[in-house]
């Protein structure tokens, strides 16, 4: 299967005056790691990030990026400044810059091929929320989020990508899907890949299970066949618990 991932998402959270410091006490909780290692930081901290990241063996992402190279859109952010900057990884579409920042799965196609053109790794994010699911259509939901992601996409730089799974009613919320529901639905997803692709190609794609994964259910989690790893919100705001996370990978 493809290789492990533990990516966190900071989200809104930390100031760039404690992003050094912190990404420092990361590289350490996670020495031994057996999974690339990723932090994700808000724009004004990536600098930090990558001068305090330099050398070792986490990356940084970026939280979102826009499909034009450059041109007249204030307050984003480009490929190729997060290249210029350093940055690994970047996070398109989460589904809370589905709610509040109007991403569709069209502007999460732009975003994924122009990430891959500029050689960053995207992480494409999918989930249904708790009405989808309870009227049993969430592989129908996902599949099209899916399927209009990776439209365009050749099978040769599908393979680079990572997908997170987050069920929208498990972010932030506490609540976390079983082991069982989350492998259900990323062997879904594999299952998909392979129709989509190749069984190569689906085997390849790393499968992360976001939605309030933490230290305490990462284990059963990632010990699914189809689940290669988590992007991590709150628990990789504290470092201990991002290494209880990052050493069950394995």
């Amino acid at each position: 299967m493809g290789k492990y991932v533990i990516a966190g998402n900071w989200k809104m959270n930390k100031l760039p005056s404690e992003t050094y410091d912190y990404v420092k006490e990361v590289i350490e909780a996670t020495k031994g790691a057996e999974c690339e290692v990723v932090c994700c930081t808000p724009y004004v901290c990536l600098s930090e990030a990558v001068r305090a990241a330099e050398g070792s063996h986490v990356k940084i992402g970026a939280e979102n990026l826009h499909f034009e190279d450059k041109g007249a859109f204030t307050g984003e952010v480009s490929a190729d400044m997060l290249v210029d900057l350093g940055v690994k990884y970047v996070i398109m579409g989460h589904s809370e810059r589905r709610e509040y920042n109007n991403e569709t799965d069209e502007t999460v196609n732009l975003k994924a091929k122009k990430a891959l053109e500029k050689g960053l790794v995207p992480i494409v994010c999918c989930g249904e929320s708790l009405e989808q699911r309870e009227a049993g259509i969430t592989m129908d939901w996902i599949a099209i989020q899916i399927k209009k992601a990776f439209a365009g996409i050749c099978a040769c730089d599908a393979k680079k990508a990572v997908i997170a799974y987050e069920p929208i009613w498990a972010i932030g919320t506490g609540k976390t899907a079983t082991d069982e529901q989350a492998e259900e639905v990323c062997a879904g997803i594999r299952a998909l890949l392979v129709d989509l692709y190749d069984e190569e190609t689906a085997k390849a794609i790393t499968i992360q299970y976001g939605g309030s994964m933490n230290a305490k259910n990462a284990a059963g989690l990632l010990a699914k066949p189809n689940i290669d790893g988590g992007l991590i919100g709150g628990a990789s705001l504290v470092a201990a618990d991002f290494a209880v996370i990052t050493s069950a990978a394995k």
